[in-house]
């Protein structure tokens, strides 16, 4: 446990850019590029004589029923959770790239050979690299994500409060420790669910010689343009839209968290989900553990690991 431990707090040092620099940067690019909206608003508005998105503060002074407190608290959470989406989606390339490279680059810098030297098997240090990839990289965009969406409430709550709209209160609708514990609670999921990505991208990293995004993307796209070839010929080897979203997408795609929400919500049709935000709760999230593709993906990802362990430990370029 504490050799994992230092490998992966290795993974982070070489990889600070990804794991943190780059969330860090893309919600404070996200804070500054809405702060530039609300002075641009404020400024084209006092030239004007009016204000984009404040003619109406008096909404916000009556006394709320129900029904538009569960839209207020629904409408801040919404605020969190789509920050943290816009990292995710960082996040999922960040994965990609550190995946496609980790293995590969060990060989193209002969740093191989040093790691080698030390009393680390191939298998420990691949699996640090898996949960560097899967754990700890999406925890951090969680906590970043997080952190910004609250920036972002206290920003049009701040701008609000100057046009007169007693809107602090309405902070107390929001469910940020309800937020914070699906997005975490979700990790688990993204992990299972990210297997074959990360096994496929680890396992070309390890084989590849030169240029292994060649044989990651480029490759299944040239067999499902094939495919597609074949079955506009007459053959009929396999569905197109089968290749693309069960082979494809889960080989490629899967490092990209929600990119499970098609597969659940076919795992929720018909269950009539009544809030807007009820597909982000745990128990809607974790509803697609249900279907087998997750479960098929998480076997053929194992499968490709143990192939990049065996390549790690015989291919070292010389």
């Amino acid at each position: 446990m504490n050799e994992m431990y230092w490998l992966v707090k290795r993974e982070f040092w070489e990889h600070r850019g990804g794991f943190l620099w780059a969330p860090l940067i893309t919600g404070g690019v996200f804070l500054l590029l809405n702060l530039m909206g609300i002075v641009a608003s404020e400024v084209i508005g006092s030239q004007h004589g009016f204000h984009f998105m404040f003619n109406n503060t008096h909404f916000f002074d009556h006394a709320m029923d129900a029904d538009e407190v569960a839209k207020a608290g629904a409408l801040m959470d919404m605020v969190m959770y789509s920050t943290t989406l816009i990292i995710s989606f960082v996040l999922g390339f960040v994965v990609f790239f550190y995946c496609l490279g980790a293995l590969y680059d060990d060989r193209r810098d002969r740093s191989l050979l040093f790691w080698k030297s030390l009393p680390l098997s191939d298998s420990a240090t691949v699996l640090s690299k898996v949960v560097a990839a899967t754990l700890l990289a999406p925890l951090i965009a969680v906590i970043c994500g997080v952190i910004t969406g609250i920036a972002m409430l206290l920003l049009f709550t701040i701008t609000l409060s100057f046009h007169g709209a007693g809107v602090w209160h309405l902070l107390v609708y929001a469910h940020p420790f309800q937020v914070i514990a699906n997005l975490i609670g979700s990790i688990p999921l993204y992990a299972l669910w990210a297997l074959p990505s990360v096994g496929w991208l680890l396992l070309c990293s390890a084989w590849a010689r030169s240029k292994p995004f060649l044989w990651a993307a480029v490759l299944p796209v040239a067999v499902g343009l094939m495919l597609g070839w074949f079955n506009l010929m007459g053959g009929r080897l396999a569905s197109d839209g089968w290749y693309w979203r069960e082979v494809f997408g889960r080989l490629v795609m899967s490092v990209f968290p929600g990119s499970w929400l098609g597969q659940q919500q076919f795992a929720n049709a018909g269950s009539g989900a009544e809030h807007s935000l009820d597909f982000l709760s745990l128990s809607s999230s974790y509803s697609v553990m249900a279907s087998p593709s997750i479960w098929i993906g998480a076997i053929v990802g194992i499968a490709l690991l143990a192939g990049a362990i065996w390549l790690r430990r015989w291919r070292d370029d010389t």
